[in-house]
């Protein structure tokens, strides 16, 4: 892999074989840790997933005849 310039940041590029095993695509979020003195891991970042799925376990039954009004929800008072 190789450190490039990317206006005021360095970027890495990632090997096709870790896009491949990741099976990331391009817009992907990706954790990369330290893991020795000159090594690191990258993973697939989890963390909207993670709370996607905390917010879906909330998820409650709404009330009967419930109807979703976007103009009245959107009503400046």
């Amino acid at each position: 892999m190789k450190v490039a310039k990317w206006g005021n940041s360095l970027a890495v590029r990632l090997p096709a074989s870790i896009v491949d095993a990741l099976e990331l695509k391009e817009g992907d979020r990706i954790e990369i840790r330290i893991a020795g003195k000159r090594t690191f891991n990258v993973a697939r970042d989890r963390g909207v997933e993670k709370a996607l799925n905390r917010i879906r376990e909330l998820r409650r039954p709404l009330p009967d005849g419930f109807k979703f009004d976007r103009v009245e929800a959107n009503a400046r008072r």
